[in-house]
C-alpha cells in the first residue's frame, strides 16, 4: 500500500453533485439547470406526456378504431355449464339469482346463455338474452327458455 493508491471505503464518500453551492463548486449559479424558461424556475412541474414544446406523441399520431357507444355487453354461460349446475344441485328451474347465487354469473350484469356444451336434463331457463342454438338444445332436452323482461 503507498500513498499514491490510497481511496475511502466503498460507500464512505457521496458521489452525488452539490448543486447550487457558489461558483467555486463548478455547479453554482445557474445550479445546472441551464438558462431561462420554465425548467430554470423553482416549482415548475409540467403535465404527463408533456414534451418540453415538441408536438406530443398522442397528437402525433392518427387516431383509428371504433368503440361503439351503445354496445351491451353480456356474461357468457354455455349450455354444458347449465348441465354441471344441473347435475351438482338438482335444480332444474334456472334463472339469474339461481346462477348468481352458484357464482356463475355477476350481480346486476346481463346473462346470455349459449349453446356449447351438450344438455339432456330438462330446464326452464331464463335469461336476458340467449343463441339460436342453445334455444335449439334447451329444446331438444325438453326445456323452456324464456327472455327476461328488464
Amino acid at each position: 500500500m503507498n500513498l499514491h493508491n490510497l481511496k475511502p471505503a466503498e460507500g464512505a464518500t457521496k458521489t452525488s453533485k452539490r448543486i447550487g453551492r457558489g461558483e467555486g463548486s463548478g455547479k453554482g449559479g445557474t445550479a445546472t439547470r441551464g438558462t431561462k424558461g420554465a425548467q430554470a424556475r423553482a416549482g415548475y412541474s409540467h403535465k404527463i406526456g408533456f414534451e418540453g414544446g415538441q408536438m406530443p406523441i398522442q397528437r402525433r399520431l392518427p387516431k383509428f378504431g371504433f368503440k361503439n357507444p351503445t354496445r351491451v355487453e353480456y356474461k357468457a354461460i354455455n349450455v354444458a355449464d347449465l348441465q354441471a349446475l344441473y347435475d351438482a344441485t338438482g335444480i332444474a328451474k334456472i334463472d339469474l339469482d339461481v346462477l348468481v347465487e352458484y357464482g356463475l354469473a355477476p350481480v346486476k350484469e346481463l346473462v346470455k346463455i349459449l349453446g356449447n356444451g351438450e344438455l339432456t336434463a330438462k330446464l326452464e331457463v331464463s335469461a336476458d338474452a340467449f343463441s339460436k342454438s342453445a334455444i335449439a338444445k334447451i329444446e331438444a332436452a325438453g326445456g323452456t327458455a324464456t327472455l327476461v323482461e328488464e
